[in-house]
């Protein structure tokens, strides 16, 4: 099984955060293959540039990599450029990427605390 994670997940797993992430979230952590969109590696550096978190983007993809097994999704662009136009339910880039990443990989899994992004996609565990 397939699961991405949301941008704000990642944050809370690379501090060890885990009070925030819900039960059922945990246990997706824990029993699936865990990606997220490079759309979550641009987010997280902004989030880094505007000190929101204290590590760069690399630095916070490397450690939840070595630590749960988090790799980047490698789906071409244009397959997920195309599902991404339909999304209409936001005009948030970040959001629109990262559902449509989760869309073209056969409908994955999508870890988010995010109540707009499990309105529209029903996939979205929390």
């Amino acid at each position: 099984m397939i699961a991405y994670l949301d941008t704000n997940v990642v944050v809370w797993l690379a501090q060890g955060n885990l009070k925030r992430i819900s039960r059922k979230a945990k246990d997706m952590v824990a029993e699936a293959d865990l990606l997220i969109s490079p759309m979550v590696m641009i987010e997280l550096e902004y989030l880094y540039e505007v000190d929101r978190i204290k590590l760069p983007a690399r630095d916070v993809q490397r450690k939840v990599e070595h630590e749960i097994g988090v790799q980047v999704c490698t789906l071409p662009f244009p397959i997920v450029a195309n599902i991404m136009l339909d999304q209409k339910w936001t005009r948030d880039p970040f959001d629109r990427m990262i559902v449509a990443q989760a869309n073209a990989n056969g409908l994955a899994y999508l870890v988010s605390a995010d109540d707009e992004i499990a309105a529209h996609y029903p996939r979205t565990v929390w």
